[in-house]
């Protein structure tokens, strides 16, 4: 190997080993100093890379700038609404979202921010080692995904004229329109879709969705369940799809067709 190759050589395996390296970063957007910059030097020093901002727009700068692997988002802001920040990002947003909320007896931000897309919360006061732990979690979650996306066929779900698609994350109705989910929605579908005419345990489908399994949110997957029907039945009020087992869970009755 001539020296010029050797050094071509060196050059791009320093390259491969800095990309396997990259530390992944992660927004946050906290409207107080203390805070962001508390979250930023303990990020740091773990390792991750860190853009603190205070409001939609600067966050809306970062996003168009460089990839983000994680948001951490404020849901009391000053000056701005958090769930408004969350509608503007989409459903599903182009990174996970952990959620910044009040008081833990603050139930319905919680709800609201998971339904709207995020795929954690945690709650004030917080310890950092266990939002350390909560970013950890979710980087694998939605690591694992984007893996698991790449390696597998593309697929699609139809079910009594509808049609998921799971790549694009669509879903279009019998009439040939779309129709919006939130992530948690979608989650839940897909798990309907994957395990049909099966009865499903209400911690089956809290996992599937993302929500955490504590005995004060359990009523979250009720919403969610309601909030699916709305969109998929005919009579919401008598379900003929995502059927209640009393006692034991719930049951997609339709027959799903694998495309």
């Amino acid at each position: 190997m001539s020296v010029e190759q050797n050094t071509r050589y060196k050059e791009q395996s320093k390259g491969r080993i800095e990309q396997a390296v990259t530390p992944k970063h992660i927004l946050v957007v906290d409207d107080d100093p203390e805070i962001r910059e508390m979250l930023t030097n303990y990020l740091e020093s773990e390792n991750f890379r860190v853009s603190a901002v205070t409001d939609s727009r600067s966050m809306s700068r970062v996003l168009n700038e460089r990839p983000v692997d994680l948001m951490i988002l404020d849901m009391r802001l000053a000056d701005e609404d958090g769930f408004e920040i969350m509608r503007q990002l989409g459903s599903p947003p182009e990174a996970p979202i952990i959620i910044i909320t009040g008081h833990r007896r603050d139930e319905v931000d919680r709800v609201v921010g998971l339904e709207l897309g995020a795929d954690d919360y945690i709650t004030k006061p917080f310890s950092l080692r266990e939002l350390l732990a909560r970013v950890r979690a979710v980087l694998r979650r939605s690591g694992s995904t984007r893996q698991n996306s790449r390696g597998k066929k593309h697929k699609r779900y139809r079910f009594a004229g509808w049609e998921l698609d799971m790549r694009m994350r669509r879903l279009k109705s019998p009439a040939g329109e779309t129709t919006p989910l939130t992530a948690g929605e979608f989650n839940l579908l897909a798990a309907f879709l994957q395990s049909p005419q099966q009865i499903l345990s209400r911690e089956q489908l809290l996992a599937a969705s993302r929500i955490h399994d504590e005995e004060v949110f359990d009523r979250s997957i009720d919403v969610q369940i309601l909030r699916l029907r709305r969109k998929l039945e005919v009579n919401p009020s008598e379900p003929k799809l995502v059927v209640t087992e009393r006692g034991a869970g719930y049951l997609f009755a339709a027959s799903v067709e694998v495309l």
